[in-house]
């Protein structure tokens, strides 16, 4: 890796170097464009290793459900085995049921010729494998600053008053991306009224490597599987997503009662839950910007929108948006084209923007169908449910697609 002492010119500069930031700039720089990256962590702690997990403290809060198809990617990065070296779980089966009803889908890897649905990854490792792929390119890394402002005109600004040009910036730099904000690009936005409480917890019992998602009028509750280094199967990561004043509730009880109460909203799945790490809650509000690309400046992951996390897709969503990008980058520099040239940009908007809404509307569409407590909905949810989970071959279908397993 280069060094940051100088401020020189790139083709791309990119703003943020999380899972999705770090990813695509490891990508275009093998491709051959010269990439800056722009990081406030320092690199350090980008690079630290966790120590091993023997408590649900020792598990980081935030975690994410990959599909095989981000796999692939952070395969052909040459990051997947960094990722497998750490904590990951893959889960063979996913069960989904009505909490209010007898509606239950049950997904099984096997029966899509596949070892496992998906694998359950701590974030901080998939930023670790991807930033010691990173130490060994041609990637220039600012870390340890933030980006103060950015124009067409004078470029990036840093903190620390060096400036860096570049014919394209993106913007990874989360949901309430300021790039995104100078850019003055609008967004569809709205809040839910919910917030999701997440921790780690143990179980009695084994989670059979298998992910779970109870829905209720209130909120789904996920309970995707965790290993720690020596294979014990009993541990969790929780996504609870309820109603700001319910989510209120759970937050201020003791350790004891809120055990409890997830033991009842699990409906016993997995015995008993016997311990409970740190909670933490954040508001839930799906956004999206109306335009992706901008003169200049482009927008990947939760910068361009961010989704409930009912179903886990967010960090997926954010590697279609880098293989996207990437597929275009590669073409453009084939056909001797600009980076910035607006015609690769609107592919790239093209080429994404469905996808992401379509994934947007259809969670959208669950969270209003499980929210609603109305006696004929119920039936028919709960019914529905019954019906796919017997269809074997059209279930089976759905899963593929989503889970990035289809041909």
């Amino acid at each position: 890796m280069t060094s940051n002492t100088d401020a020189p010119s790139f083709d791309i500069v990119i703003v943020g170097g999380g899972m999705i930031g770090s990813a695509l700039a490891l990508g275009l720089s093998r491709q051959g464009w010269q990439v800056g990256l722009v990081e406030g962590a320092v690199r350090e702690a980008l690079l630290e290793a966790p120590e091993p997990a023997s408590t649900v403290d020792d598990f980081e809060p935030r975690v994410s459900a990959i599909s095989a198809a981000s796999q692939r990617l952070l395969e052909e990065l040459g990051a997947w085995s960094g990722v497998t070296e750490s904590r990951h779980c893959g889960y063979r089966e996913m069960i989904v049921w009505d909490g209010d009803g007898t509606g239950r889908i049950h997904f099984d890897a096997a029966e899509l010729h596949a070892r496992a649905l998906g694998t359950i990854v701590e974030n901080r490792n998939i930023v670790r494998a991807l930033f010691r792929e990173l130490l060994a390119s041609d990637v220039t890394l600012f870390d340890g600053v933030r980006v103060r402002s950015w124009s067409r005109t004078e470029g990036v600004e840093l903190e620390d008053g060096r400036r860096l040009a570049a014919r394209l910036v993106i913007g990874a730099d989360g949901a309430n991306s300021r790039l995104r904000q100078w850019a003055g690009m609008p967004t569809h936005e709205w809040d839910y009224d919910q917030q999701a409480i997440v921790c780690t917890v143990r179980t009695s019992q084994s989670h059979r490597y298998t992910a779970w998602q109870r829905f209720s009028p209130s909120g789904p509750l996920a309970f995707l599987p965790l290993l720690n280094e020596s294979l014990d199967d009993q541990f969790c990561s929780i996504v609870w997503s309820q109603d700001t004043s319910e989510a209120r509730r759970l937050m201020a009880l003791g350790d004891d009662a809120f055990r409890a109460e997830l033991e009842r909203a699990i409906e016993g799945e997995l015995g008993s839950v016997t311990a409970v790490s740190r909670r933490f809650a954040f508001p839930l509000r799906q956004r999206h910007a109306k335009d992706y690309v901008a003169d200049g400046l482009a927008l990947v992951g939760d910068a361009a929108h961010t989704i409930h996390p009912l179903a886990g897709q967010g960090a997926n969503l954010g590697y279609g948006d880098v293989r996207a990008l990437l597929d275009e980058m590669k073409r453009a520099k084939a056909l001797g084209l600009a980076v910035d040239d607006q015609l690769v940009l609107a592919r790239y908007q093209r080429r994404r923007k469905g996808e992401n809404l379509t994934m947007m509307a259809a969670m959208e569409g669950f969270k209003q169908l499980f929210a609603r407590d109305e006696l004929p909905l119920r039936w028919l949810r709960n019914a529905g449910m019954r019906w796919l989970d017997r269809l074997g071959p059209v279930k089976n279908r759905i899963a593929a697609e989503a889970m990035g397993l289809a041909d």
